[in-house]
């Protein structure tokens, strides 16, 4: 089975981050990079799948040259090849169509990704690259199981969560817990300088969203704290202050 897992290359959580250029680019200075989240989940269920099945794992991102560590450290969880489109991620659709240009000479029967990045939260990629393949395409999914050609998963829903059966090739966007992250060992680091990282030029550049100005959240209140007897003013202050009332 030929699967791909498509990453993405976000700043860490904890990284403190500030703007540059009048709030119109991001200042990458100091920043630790890291594999999505939610990629992360993905990559992990497409070892499982890939130690269970036989087969190659590709994992693929868009990126320029900074991206490569990102993409080592994938291959050092377990994927057997990657491949760099040479582009910054300009937007959703210019990312899907690169992902959906490369599957379409590859063949793969299963992409996975997260179910959304966590710079831009925009949960659209996958549902783009199956509409661009003319594949189905599945997220949040939670649980996924391969029988042949033929996938199960478990997808999160409002109130509940919807079990599916579906034919193979399809696209999945993951979430927690359809596995459990992988650390990498210090095999899979050494192998990983070794196994194959190719870089292709993108097809094309059109895009149809661009981030004009960027906006830090303001920044917290100073706490104030009420006597617990003090009824009267705590319900003051919610009506006037904190206007919830």
């Amino acid at each position: 089975m030929k699967i791909l897992v498509c990453i993405t290359h976000v700043a860490d959580t904890t990284s403190k981050i500030q703007f540059t250029a009048d709030n119109t680019k991001f200042d990458t200075t100091g920043v630790q990079f890291i594999i999505g989240p939610y990629d992360d989940y993905a990559l992990a269920r497409a070892v499982e799948l890939r130690d269970q099945t036989g087969g190659k794992l590709t994992v693929l991102n868009v990126g320029e040259a900074e991206t490569e560590p990102t993409l080592r450290k994938a291959l050092a969880i377990g994927a057997d090849e990657a491949i760099r489109i040479n582009s910054f991620p300009k937007d959703s659709i210019f990312v899907a169509k690169q992902i959906a240009n490369h599957a379409k000479e590859a063949g793969y029967d299963l992409i996975l990704m997260g179910r959304e990045s966590i710079d831009f939260n925009g949960g659209m990629v996958h549902g783009m690259v199956g509409e661009l393949l003319g594949v189905p395409s599945f997220s949040p999914v939670m649980k996924l199981e391969v029988d042949g050609s033929t996938a199960k998963m478990a997808r999160e829903i409002e109130g509940g969560k919807e079990l599916l059966e579906a034919g193979l090739p399809l696209i999945a966007g993951c979430q927690e817990p359809i596995a459990e992250w992988k650390i990498p060992n210090m095999r899979g680091i050494m192998s990983a300088r070794t196994k194959p990282l190719t870089v292709v030029e993108p097809s094309g550049d059109e895009t149809q969203a661009a981030a004009v100005k960027y906006e830090l959240p303001p920044a917290k209140g100073a706490v104030k704290l009420i006597d617990k007897d003090n009824v009267s003013e705590l319900v003051k202050l919610l009506k006037n202050e904190a206007k919830v009332l």
